[in-house]
């Protein structure tokens, strides 16, 4: 088993695999989540969604047929949150098609990968390792690997830095279950990119350590109203802390600026 270390005692706190990244790359923006404080909805947060949802689908009941892909996707944004994120996007008809070409596409590389060993889709994990204190999240596919479980986190954007997800994956499902996953895996699907890793035991302990410094961190902060340490950076674009955050519009305009060159 492993031991998770003991808290200050405070507040109830969820945290989920987003949060703890979060806390990583900016505290007070972790923060301002906690509260209900959500920056603006993107597209491509939308595309993304949708593609994970049709992912999900095509493990647990086959490929797509090519006739059938519009309709699908519109069926999977009805049935889901998708459909308020795209009111609040104010996507026009013409855009959410383009939007279902773009997601046809990350579609077309999804079904060459291989499927062997599929367990389970959208797998979600909650547990409490202490008193007040939820750690959850929802790992996109798990396979079985030679009797141990492969965790997969699909990507279909830049792979990024992903090594404190995967860790926060190994943590929720070693408490959940009882044994460490024989591997964690995150796979770009729009590049082909990939990380994958084996959790060792030292390696998850230090996880749980950095999630109890995190829940400390927090219930000092609420009790004290103290702000957190802010830190800016490329995620700063869609903080729900930007608009008076000196260091996140600062990295924000420096993040767009890198965009137009790209763009152009």
């Amino acid at each position: 088993m492993i031991p998770f270390p003991p808290v200050e005692a405070g507040d109830p706190v969820r945290i989920s695999a987003s949060t703890f990244v979060t806390f990583q790359q900016c505290p007070d923006s972790a923060n301002a989540k906690l509260q209900g404080m959500y920056g603006p909805d993107s597209r491509a947060s939308f595309t993304g969604g949708l593609a994970h949802r049709l992912f999900s689908r095509h493990l647990r009941e086959g490929p797509i047929a090519p006739e059938e892909f519009q309709q699908v996707c519109r069926s999977e944004i009805g049935s889901s949150t998708l459909n308020h994120k795209m009111a609040g996007l104010g996507l026009k008809p013409r855009e959410l098609g383009q939007v279902i070409e773009e997601v046809g596409a990350l579609y077309e590389r999804f079904r060459r990968f291989p499927t062997e060993g599929f367990v389970g889709s959208e797998v979600a994990i909650e547990v409490e390792p202490s008193e007040g204190v939820s750690l959850l999240g929802t790992i996109d596919a798990v396979f079985d690997q030679d009797g141990t479980a492969r965790l997969v986190d699909w990507k279909t954007g830049d792979l990024g830095e992903v090594v404190f997800q995967l860790g926060f994956y190994a943590l929720i499902w070693s408490l959940d279950r009882g044994a460490l996953p024989g591997r964690t895996e995150a796979v770009s699907v729009r590049t082909g990119e990939r990380t994958e890793s084996v959790p060792s035991r030292t390696e998850v302990v230090e996880t749980a350590r950095m999630v109890a410094s995190m829940v400390d961190t927090l219930r000092r902060a609420w009790k004290t109203a103290d702000p957190l340490a802010r830190r800016g950076g490329p995620w700063c674009r869609f903080c729900p802390l930007l608009e008076g955050c000196e260091e996140g519009r600062a990295a924000a305009t420096v993040a767009s600026g890198g965009l137009r060159r790209g763009q152009s």
